[in-house]
């Protein structure tokens, strides 16, 4: 992992695409927490070495702010892969953070990005780790998601990737990762849960991936919810629209923040000068796993700008 990203909130994933100055330059402006300039879908295939290029200029000029800033690379199945890793890598300052890997369908995919990693950072001389996030977006991919997992020191995240999930697992809908009414319950509940354990089991953030009705925030912030409850951390962004309702839907409101703080100063003195393992705080008990729920709650509130009131 980066030691610098390692805790950072992901609340909204902004994705760039890589062949595109205009884009790349308006997205330094936008209040996504993370964003990742794109080599993989959003890049035609005859423009994709080209944006290699495009790419690491927008990292070494320009003003990405305290954002995880990441690359997408072409999946392992492609002949772009290996020089799309070693182009950014050896090019690009170390504002770069981290690249992710799309497709992944087994740990040794994994493995092999972590031991390219090292040869160039070693060659390089780079002084920071590069992290890695791994997307799932095929049946196989959500079998191994366990393995995939625990595969690298250096992993970050786990996200799912719904389009491809859904033509990988044959589903009968043009636009996988939106609502569908006629489904009696959430038909990608199993995908969001098995992912979200694996990725927690190994101390990863959880990002779901696209909601591809761009227009309709409203249907966004429904469908956001759902991940949000399960325990998510964040949501791909695909057009500037979608950051802010984003950035809200995974931002604790007011009251919460307060009491997460509150929860905490309670709990400091109860575990310090008191030597309590547990207290009361007002009508609840509260113990070690109560902190690390606040700590959460402190966090997203911490950096999306909330003070107590």
């Amino acid at each position: 992992m980066s030691e610098r990203t390692r805790n950072l909130p992901r609340r909204s994933c902004l994705s760039v695409p890589g062949s595109s100055e205009k884009m790349l330059t308006k997205a330094q402006g936008l209040e996504a927490d993370m964003t990742f300039l794109d080599l993989e879908d959003a890049v035609a295939p005859l423009e994709k070495e080209a944006a290699r290029d495009l790419v690491v200029k927008a990292i070494n000029e320009g003003d990405w702010g305290d954002r995880v800033l990441c690359v997408r690379v072409n999946d392992w199945s492609t002949k772009w892969t290996y020089r799309d890793v070693i182009h950014v890598v050896e090019n690009a300052s170390e504002r770069l953070d981290e690249l992710m890997l799309p497709k992944v369908e087994t740990a040794a995919q994994v493995v092999a990005l972590d031991l390219l990693l090292t040869q160039i950072e070693t060659t390089i001389g780079r002084s920071s780790r590069l992290g890695i996030e791994a997307q799932i977006e095929t049946a196989k991919g959500l079998m191994n998601v366990e393995e995939i997992c625990g595969a690298s020191d250096r992993l970050e995240t786990i996200i799912l990737g719904p389009v491809d999930f859904g033509a990988s697992m044959q589903m009968p809908v043009l636009n996988p990762g939106t609502e569908i009414p006629e489904y009696p319950g959430d038909y990608f509940h199993f995908a969001f849960s098995k992912i979200l354990m694996a990725g927690r089991a190994h101390g990863l953030q959880v990002i779901d991936g696209p909601f591809v009705q761009v227009r309709d925030q409203e249907a966004l912030a429904r469908y956001t919810e759902r991940v949000k409850i399960l325990g998510y951390d964040g949501k791909w962004a695909i057009h500037p629209d979608q950051v802010p309702v984003l950035n809200a839907a995974f931002t604790p409101t007011q009251e919460q923040f307060d009491h997460a703080c509150d929860l905490l100063d309670a709990y400091d003195k109860a575990t310090g000068e008191d030597r309590l393992g547990a207290v009361m705080f007002g009508e609840e008990m509260i113990d070690e796993a109560s902190r690390k729920v606040a700590i959460k709650f402190r966090l997203r509130g911490e950096r999306a700008g909330l003070s107590r009131s």
